[in-house]
């Protein structure tokens, strides 16, 4: 178990499971039924620990790419090179920050709402389930810093999700810039555009011990 985009002070981000070995849930069915049982916004299933294939859960679907636990997986297998279904993500390690290289379009689809201020945001209550919301508001726009929550709306128990890589694609690939977000209860993600349409996602990643 790791947490994946923590704040500066190594606190907070997204809970993220891996499981090291993927043979010990072999299908599909079992594998939605692990992720739903350990209830974390996604969980991980690693199928070649050499190539870095790996298979993306939420308690209650699969997902061909997701931010967070990409990042996450990055650190732990230590590879140049992740394959989850949507494609090659390359991934990198720079001391502080681990990061992967992806496309926008690979991210499932949201609502993306911008309020006027970081105090709306922070004001937001939970939506009722129906809509994937990501709502953000600049902090400072001159320095690329936006405050920003995440509300999944699929009824299956993640509420608001903690840090969200795949929608921190999709505003940055909107805003055209490097962004620098703060999400949730105070984790921290980074986004720079890249060529041909790619951006970089890094963020903080640790442990955690049960």
């Amino acid at each position: 178990m790791v947490a994946v985009f923590c704040g500066g002070d190594g606190r907070h981000g997204n809970l993220l499971g891996v499981v090291r070995d993927g043979r010990s849930h072999p299908d599909e069915a079992s594998r939605q039924a692990f992720a739903k049982r350990l209830g974390f916004s996604e969980t991980v299933f690693v199928d070649d620990p050499d190539r870095g294939v790996v298979d993306i859960y939420t308690p209650g679907v699969r997902l061909p790419f997701a931010g967070h636990p990409l990042v996450g997986t990055a650190w732990l297998l230590d590879l140049e090179v992740l394959n989850p279904p949507a494609g090659e993500v390359w991934t990198r390690n720079d001391g502080e920050f681990t990061w992967i290289t992806a496309r926008a379009e690979w991210a499932p689809e949201r609502t993306v709402r911008r309020y006027a201020s970081a105090r709306e945001v922070d004001a937001l209550d939970v939506p009722p389930p129906g809509e994937w919301v990501y709502a953000w508001a600049w902090e400072d726009e001159a320095a690329g810093r936006v405050r920003a929550r995440a509300f999944p709306g699929r009824g299956d128990g993640i509420e608001e999700d903690e840090a969200t890589g795949a929608a921190a694609l999709l505003l940055t690939a909107r805003l055209g810039r490097a962004l620098n977000i703060t999400q949730g209860r105070g984790s921290q993600l980074l986004t720079a555009p890249g060529p041909d349409g790619t951006i970089e996602l890094g963020g903080r990643v640790r442990e955690v011990r049960r």
